[in-house]
């Protein structure tokens, strides 16, 4: 099978190493906006700028031809979507434009489109009944823990592919699942991806309270009053709860709060710091997933009748209505209630 990985940054490259580890010289195809990014690449042997000290594959294709990368593609192949979530409705237009058969085609962005507070998968059907011409593709969201540095040294790691065609599940597994890196299958789109939007909002909220040094129990609390507010959503917007137990929910949200990889975290550090979110930003270099769809998740949240004051006071902060000190304060003067 060929599997073509439609943006070229840290995730994307590590995502094309790994399945080029496994399949044939040419089988996988990575493709990149800019030529001079793949030329660097070319003579580099890796991808200095995102993912740099990760050799390539020599067999991995590298191609900055939109059209080349998606029309070498047939039923049977794979073609994965690797760009930030604010990239994937124009990414999916042009990829629709250019079909002339049904494709598979999975994405790697998490959290929610700002202004709709669209869910990936949702994005996704929105494009396909305007761009689709009659074709009945197959779409899916594949996320979990993973960091791309970790990945691309080929350190184990587990995802979970989503979607609602069995077919899509298998070629995902096809192509990823091996060495160490292992793929599960779920058909619960929703907890899926409501999971992986969250806990970068969350990741951000135990950066602050680690940066205010407000101690090991202050951590322990966010992360689990957190998850309960992802379970609440989840369940609200027709997904499953207990998907959040999984490694798209509680995994994924214990790597991003607490590893030192994790950019939203780091947001969440520098904020508590005093630096301004512009200057965080600026000096990140990457994006970071959280901050762009905060208050996203809370107008979900509001449409959807769900309190979540975790994530409403993190929205705030990162509007600059509040303070990380006065969020804390907040928080901790809320009436005493059950917990559910």
């Amino acid at each position: 099978m060929k599997v073509t990985l439609l943006g070229a940054g840290a995730w994307g490259t590590a995502m094309a190493a790994q399945a080029s580890r496994h399949l044939q010289p040419g089988d996988v195809c990575l493709w990149s906006r800019s030529a001079e990014q793949i030329e660097l690449i070319k003579k580099a042997g890796e991808n200095s700028a995102y993912l740099p000290g990760i050799h390539l594959p020599h067999g991995l294709q590298l191609e900055d031809s939109f059209e080349n990368a998606v029309l070498r593609l047939t039923q049977e192949d794979l073609l994965v979507i690797a760009t930030p979530m604010s990239g994937l409705s124009e990414t999916m237009a042009k990829v629709l434009h250019l079909a002339k058969h049904p494709l598979n085609i999975v994405w790697l962005c998490k959290g929610l489109e700002p202004d709709t507070a669209l869910l990936p998968h949702q994005v996704v059907e929105r494009e396909d009944q305007l761009h689709s011409h009659g074709l009945k593709h197959s779409y899916g969201a594949l996320s979990g823990p993973s960091f791309a540095q970790e990945v691309g040294n080929g350190m184990p790691c587990a995802l979970t592919v989503a979607s609602k065609s069995p077919y899509l599940c298998k070629i995902v597994q096809t192509a990823f699942h091996h060495g160490n890196m292992r793929i599960y299958a779920s058909d619960d789109l929703v907890g899926v991806e409501l999971g992986g939007a969250i806990k970068n909002v969350l990741a951000i909220a135990a950066g602050i309270g680690d940066g205010l040094d407000l101690g090991l129990n202050a951590r322990a609390a966010v992360l689990t009053r957190g998850l309960a507010e992802m379970m609440r959503l989840v369940k609200a917007a027709g997904g499953r709860p207990e998907t959040c137990m999984g490694l798209t929910g509680v995994g994924d949200l214990i790597l991003t709060a607490t590893g030192d990889l994790s950019r939203n975290r780091r947001v969440g550090l520098c904020l508590a710091e005093g630096k301004s979110l512009p200057e965080i930003l600026s000096n990140l270099g990457h994006v970071a997933e959280g901050v762009l769809c905060a208050s996203a998740v809370g107008s979900l949240a509001s449409r959807l009748e769900v309190e979540m004051p975790i994530t409403t006071m993190m929205s705030e902060v990162l509007s600059g209505a509040l303070t990380p000190h006065d969020a804390v304060k907040k928080l901790m003067g809320r009436d005493p209630t059950v917990e559910t």
